[in-house]
């Protein structure tokens, strides 16, 4: 009995090669040339087919590629008696947490109006900095990361969640607080998990409510931002400017407005990527513990979606 790898379009053979070194008695199947269905117990997934896990009656265990497991639980026909593990990676935090700095210190440092300056050659010593208050959207594992280092440089943070949290050393908000949230920052940046209730949650109305000018940064999902409403915001004035990371759709087209609107800047979704070397371990270590009926590490809760 082995693993299905299912991620199309990715070269998946670091993957392979990780987990055929850590246990070369486990047999690996990579989509789309699986052809022994009944063998597979475990799947790595990407971006998969929908409900093409259906496909293997003796399934027991999904594994996403990353930290994020929207892509799966977008899924309709998973089946919901079969567990789901996601990737935890220091490094996957120290990226994205590297990412989500430069991003601020950016803006405060004002990095962009200064290569516009040196195109045009404008010396312009007026006002060097902006002032800031960073807002976390989501201070889980990544987000509460960010903050600590924040916090660390003496840049003021609050963060926002959907449910309370105690004992938290910075300003907390949550639930039907998110008025008090964003009337303390000045700086946005959305590392919410993907769910029903947190889809399209950047919109047109969320702008509106900002401090006038303020910046946002999503390094979450594209699915987060209602992106004709970003467009808007900037054009009026609610937002001065956006770091985007992610994307309803990836790559972004080349006609999307995104690529030459003043105040966006893009980057192909490269804040944070995993890395097999150490994601690998993981998956077998899991997929061990599956065979001895022990504990799973890294598991999440399909209902709150992370």
């Amino acid at each position: 009995m082995g693993i299905a790898i299912i991620s199309p379009g990715r070269d998946v053979s670091k993957w392979k090669d990780n987990f055929q070194r850590l246990d070369a008695s486990i047999k690996i199947q990579v989509y789309p040339d699986i052809i022994d269905n009944d063998d597979v117990e475990a799947v790595l997934l990407w971006q998969h087919p929908k409900g093409i896990l259906r496909q293997f009656p003796n399934l027991k265990l999904i594994c996403s590629m990353g930290a994020g497991v929207d892509h799966i639980l977008s899924d309709r026909e998973i089946p919901a008696h079969i567990p789901i593990v996601r990737i935890v990676d220091e490094k996957l935090t120290f990226s994205m947490t590297n990412y989500t700095l430069m991003g601020i210190l950016n803006f405060h440092r004002q990095i962009v109006r200064y290569q516009e300056n040196q195109k045009q050659q404008i010396w312009d010593m007026t006002n060097p900095e902006i002032e800031i208050h960073v807002g976390l959207l989501g201070v889980g594992a990544l987000g509460g990361d960010v903050v600590k280092k924040l916090r660390f440089m003496d840049i003021a943070v609050s963060g926002y969640g959907n449910k309370p949290k105690t004992d938290l050393p910075y300003p907390y908000y949550y639930g039907d607080q998110l008025q008090k949230f964003l009337d303390q920052v000045n700086v946005i940046v959305c590392m919410l998990p993907l769910t029903k209730d947190t889809e399209n949650f950047l919109n047109i109305d969320f702008f509106k409510s900002c401090t006038k000018g303020s910046y946002l940064i999503n390094v979450a999902r594209g699915k987060h931002l209602v992106e004709e409403d970003l467009l808007i915001a900037i054009e009026k004035g609610y937002l001065s400017g956006a770091l985007l990371d992610v994307f309803r759709q990836e790559p972004l087209p080349k006609e999307h407005p995104f690529w030459h609107t003043k105040g966006i800047m893009i980057t192909p979704h490269i804040a944070s990527v995993t890395n097999p070397d150490a994601a690998a371990p993981q998956i077998i270590e899991n997929y061990h513990r599956l065979k001895k009926r022990q504990p799973l590490i890294n598991s999440i809760d399909p209902n709150l979606g992370y």
